[in-house]
């Protein structure tokens, strides 16, 4: 009786040895999710609003997530199992002076009206947010979602806010109401606020990233 005892007892054991070996220790690999604060004094240097200004007219790339890239510093990634939205941010610029800017070298196909503080371009397959973050209002959030996120993710009654259902279901097809969201609760556009939901995936950047309820 003592010998089993004692191989169920050493049995148990090795499961739990196999068990920590075997669980990352990065929190950010495990899936759980963090609050997001972004504020001016943790945002990455950035060059002085004459350079980017000079950077983006002067580019000869048209490509919107291109030239975002480029010129601001990303700070967060939200995806699902196979899409994603890039989040920039910068503080030399106003929603109006970066929207001026970003359509002047890249025509979107479809312009927002600015409401809730915030405006959509629709470009070649990439929808692209500007609005102020809501820990900081000097702070811009860019975020550049490829067409298959918001397809999946985002919220109808959020972008019918911004956008006609009839040039929506153009783009995404007939009855995409009802076959957005397919990866859980919808996405109405990055906050930085985790809801404990979806693959964490980091960018080059200082923050963390999360799935697409991390932006609800």
């Amino acid at each position: 009786m003592l010998k089993r005892w004692c191989m169920l007892s050493g049995f148990i054991l090795f499961i739990l040895f196999l068990t920590a070996c075997s669980s990352p220790m990065d929190s950010s690999e495990r899936g759980i999710q963090q609050e997001v604060t972004v504020t001016a004094e943790n945002i990455p240097d950035e060059l002085e609003k004459e350079d980017i200004e000079a950077n983006i007219t002067a580019s000869p790339n048209n490509q919107i997530d291109s030239i975002i890239g480029a010129n601001f510093p990303l700070i967060d990634v939200v995806s699902d199992d196979s899409t994603s939205a890039e989040i920039y941010a910068t503080t030399k610029f106003s929603l109006e002076e970066l929207a001026s800017l970003i359509t002047s070298k890249a025509e979107p196909e479809e312009t927002s009206e600015i409401v809730d503080e915030q405006q959509i371009f629709i470009y070649p397959d990439y929808f692209v947010t500007l609005k102020p973050s809501v820990d900081d209002a000097s702070v811009l959030l860019i975020e550049v979602a490829n067409e298959a996120f918001v397809e999946r993710n985002y919220s109808p009654s959020f972008l019918q806010t911004y956008f006609g259902i009839r040039l929506l279901e153009s783009i995404f097809g007939n009855n995409w109401g009802s076959r957005s969201c397919q990866t859980g609760a919808c996405y109405g556009g990055y906050t930085g606020k985790q809801q404990g939901y979806g693959t964490t995936n980091r960018g080059n950047t200082t923050f963390r990233g999360g799935g697409p309820n991390a932006g609800k």
